[in-house]
């Protein structure tokens, strides 16, 4: 049902934004990027853990397993970097309205829509490539699904190595663009409080830090957080809230807070 919902919710936001010729602006063509990654993200691992389910062999081949780990890598670096970017188009929009439409034009927003698939393409994806790892025992994963953290336990060789890697990777996909999202928001809120439109500015701003505050929280949690002070199953709790749960809650915060989606679909119009 969960699966469902995410799909569904999803694959809504994004007709509604494609069919619908007021919300072909920045903000709602980033928000279509993100309900695809959703979908991507979610379906990355549900089907299968459904098929486990279901079935008394639960088995995965070496290479599907890599799959799932690069595409988990490059679609979860992705996300992190589209945030960013949504926050830097609400710093835009309520800092600098009068240059919005010049700094957040069509052709700039596809160049930077592309800098984040790509950037992330190559700051995730492409140094794990480049470190191939000897699997010792391809046996057991103590995890649901294939995740860089659990994977690299089953490393022959030294994790130190690819610990700190991950850590890398960690720092310039994660705790980069939350900083920068931090720092954009700061610079809202101070230029909110000196304006007279403190309500309508906020509720543009109120989905994405709901967002924000899920994902950025569970991520934070299980990559830089004290994994000695946890069991070895609380990655497992994390990783379905926020490769499960999340993908299907974002599309109902975004349509249930935005008015202007709630306005088109869900209010009937008087004629």
């Amino acid at each position: 049902m969960i699966y469902l919902v995410t799909i569904v919710g999803n694959g809504f936001m994004v007709c509604a934004i494609i069919a619908t010729p007021h919300l072909h602006t920045p903000m709602y063509f980033f928000l279509c990027n993100l309900s695809l990654i959703d979908i991507f993200y979610s379906s990355r691992t549900v089907p299968k853990v459904l098929v486990d389910l279901l079935s008394p062999s639960r088995r995965i081949s070496l290479t599907a397993c890599g799959i799932q780990v690069y595409v988990g890598l490059f679609l979860g670096g992705t996300e992190c970097l589209l945030l960013a970017l949504m926050a830097y188009d609400r710093y835009v929009a309520i800092c600098r309205p009068l240059y919005y439409l010049i700094i957040m034009k069509w052709s700039i927003c596809y160049k930077l829509i592309v800098f984040v698939w790509l950037s992330s393409f190559i700051t995730t994806v492409f140094p794990s490539m480049l470190m191939p790892m000897r699997v010792c025992n391809p046996n057991q994963i103590n995890h649901f699904v294939c995740e860089v953290l659990a994977v690299v336990k089953l490393s022959c060789d030294s994790t130190h190595q690819s610990e700190i890697v991950v850590f890398f990777l960690t720092f310039i996909v994660l705790l980069f663009p939350f900083l920068f999202i931090l720092l954009s928001y700061i610079a809202i809120i101070s230029s909110v409080i000196r304006s007279s439109r403190r309500s309508k500015a906020f509720s543009t701003c109120s989905s994405h830090v709901t967002v924000v505050a899920l994902f950025y929280g569970t991520a934070l949690i299980m990559y830089c957080g004290p994994s000695s002070r946890f069991s070895p199953n609380f990655g497992k709790y994390i990783s379905v809230f926020y490769g499960i749960i999340i993908p299907m809650l974002n599309p109902l915060i975004y349509s249930l807070k935005n008015k202007e989606v709630t306005k088109k679909f869900f209010v009937r119009k008087t004629v």
